[in-house]
């Protein structure tokens, strides 16, 4: 949050320079300083996003590839990064993996696509075989959770490990988390495999039903 505060705060004196105003205070950082907010709708959160040029992903992407669902939705869905048909269509999960996403969730979630939000830990892709730094994914969170703050689900399914671990402060293997739930203040947490990983690796496709029915009958114990 710190990084993105100071590059916000970094633009914001450039503007007010650029319309004349001088500087001859300097005040120090302190991290009990009140922070930048965020917008508080998801539209200006998408704008601000799409405006964004924090780190160097920007400098790679075609498109900035921001949440998509309802903005009630009881359940979200978190990834990793866009992927490359995600990139060009500006449309987030597209392609083979979206289409085995939307099979999770009607097929066995018995919900319609539109009624989940899905999201992603980065709203820049990265190169096939490039794993997203640690200072990009930095930079980039303040906007998922403002998401999660503006949605207010009360189930999240991460899909992969990095979203699990930015949620839950957990760097233990999917292998080994996949399924297991985890109660945060406002809502639970149930990691599975990226849908990506389930396209290179189809052995993994019953843990995933597994991982999925639990996630339903949280679902159904809101009812």
């Amino acid at each position: 949050m710190k990084n993105l505060k100071n590059a916000l705060l970094l633009k914001q004196l450039y503007q007010m320079k650029q319309l004349g105003y001088t500087y001859t205070d300097v005040t120090i950082f302190k991290d009990d300083e009140v922070s930048i907010s965020l917008p508080n709708t998801l539209e200006s959160l998408a704008r601000q996003a799409k405006e964004c040029h924090l780190c160097a992903l920007s400098k790679q992407r075609n498109k900035v590839v921001f949440g998509e669902g309802a903005s009630n939705a009881t359940l979200m869905i978190v990834g990793d990064a866009p992927n490359n048909s995600d990139d060009s269509s500006s449309h987030i999960f597209t392609g083979r993996a979206g289409d085995i996403l939307t099979k999770m969730i009607e097929n066995v979630l018995g919900l319609k696509r539109e009624e989940v939000y899905l999201s992603n830990i980065l709203k820049c892709h990265t190169n096939n075989t490039q794993e997203p730094s640690a200072s990009c994914a930095h930079t980039c969170y303040p906007y998922l959770l403002k998401e999660i703050a503006l949605i207010q689900p009360t189930i999240i399914m991460t899909l992969g490990k990095l979203a699990y671990t930015y949620l839950c402060g957990d760097d233990s293997s999917i292998e080994k988390i996949h399924g297991v739930v985890a109660q945060k203040e406002n809502y639970k947490v149930v990691p599975t495999y990226h849908p990506m990983y389930v396209l290179k690796n189809p052995s993994v496709k019953k843990e995933v039903f597994e991982d999925l029915k639990i996630v339903k009958s949280l679902i159904a114990t809101l009812h």
